[in-house]
């Protein structure tokens, strides 16, 4: 299960985003927010991070207006690395070396068509489990 969350910011761009994952009956749960009205976007930054954190879901999309924020929030919860991606050979290189488990984006930054193909490459993209990123990972954790 995916872990969704948005601010008012990156509410449109999060519609598309649930389009895309229903089209591919992939299953989520929706954080929020559920609206364009102003909201805070730690709240749901966090909301997403324990989610993921605890098991809950599997990974988490997290999206504001520059997507800076919302990861950082979320990258407070131990456990989390959330990446922020505007490219999908940088959403790839996050699972792959990094194991990411939150990819976050900035819907002000990044149009539709090229979002969801980072959260495609995100979603399909394995873990390396090359020693030297387990090893790195492991620094980060410390």
């Amino acid at each position: 299960m995916i872990a969704l969350g948005c601010d008012h910011g990156g509410f449109p761009l999060m519609a598309e985003v649930i389009k895309y994952l229903e089209e591919q009956n992939i299953p989520f749960k929706n954080f929020g927010t559920f609206s364009d009205e102003s909201v805070d976007y730690p709240k749901f930054g966090k909301l997403v991070a324990h989610a993921v954190a605890d098991g809950t879901c599997e990974k988490g999309i997290l999206i504001c207006g520059t997507g800076i924020g919302i990861s950082i929030a979320a990258n407070k919860v131990k456990g989390i690395r959330a990446a922020l991606c505007g490219d999908v050979f940088s959403a790839k290189a996050t699972r792959e070396h990094n194991n990411a488990n939150i990819l976050a984006m900035g819907a002000r930054v990044t149009g539709p068509g090229l979002a969801l193909e980072i959260v495609k490459a995100f979603l399909e993209t394995p873990f390396s489990n090359d020693e030297r990123h387990i090893r790195r990972i492991n620094q980060i954790e410390d």
